[in-house]
């Protein structure tokens, strides 16, 4: 790894159109932004939305690395976001992209705009466990055992 960049995890997310898609063009997208490298990306999980309504999810996690601040990387999934047509109507809407930058090197930020680690990282199965087939080293076999009740499941590739 070259001298300035960090390891950063972001959960993908989508459960409104062409989900699948949506998930597969934010990763190829994430790939090619400025002072990022796509190092890992895990296989698709569906999942049932979780205090929301709509469709079941698609969901992964990829790793990259960047030399891009955590506020700069926010800013660039953000504008991808909503190149992909994402809407906020109300808290928990159904989305066409969600991107959340889930972990940034061992940066520990709350702000009214980023909190890193994610607030409810741990408390997600189908983050924990697309995260742990990339990178198992950061997820804990207790967290998995703690979330091992929700309804999440491996994808079979299209």
């Amino acid at each position: 790894m070259d001298t300035g960049e960090v390891v950063a995890c972001v959960g993908i997310g989508a459960n409104v159109g062409k989900a699948r898609a949506a998930v597969h063009g934010a990763m190829t997208a994430m790939a090619s932004l400025p002072q990022v490298r796509l190092v890992a990306q895990s296989s698709l999980y569906g999942s049932t939305p979780v205090d929301a309504t709509g469709d079941d999810y698609v969901n992964a996690v990829v790793k990259i690395h960047t030399t891009l601040s955590a506020l700069d990387l926010l800013h660039a999934l953000q504008a991808l976001e909503l190149s992909a047509g994402r809407t906020r109507p109300y808290v928990n809407a159904p989305r066409t992209l969600d991107l959340d930058l889930l972990l940034y090197g061992t940066l520990v930020l709350d702000t009214a705009e980023l909190t890193v680690p994610h607030p409810r990282l741990w408390q997600r199965a189908f983050v924990l466990l697309p995260l742990a087939e990339i990178a198992p080293e950061l997820v804990p076999e207790a967290a998995l055992q703690a979330v091992r009740q929700q309804a999440v499941w491996r994808l079979a590739p299209a």
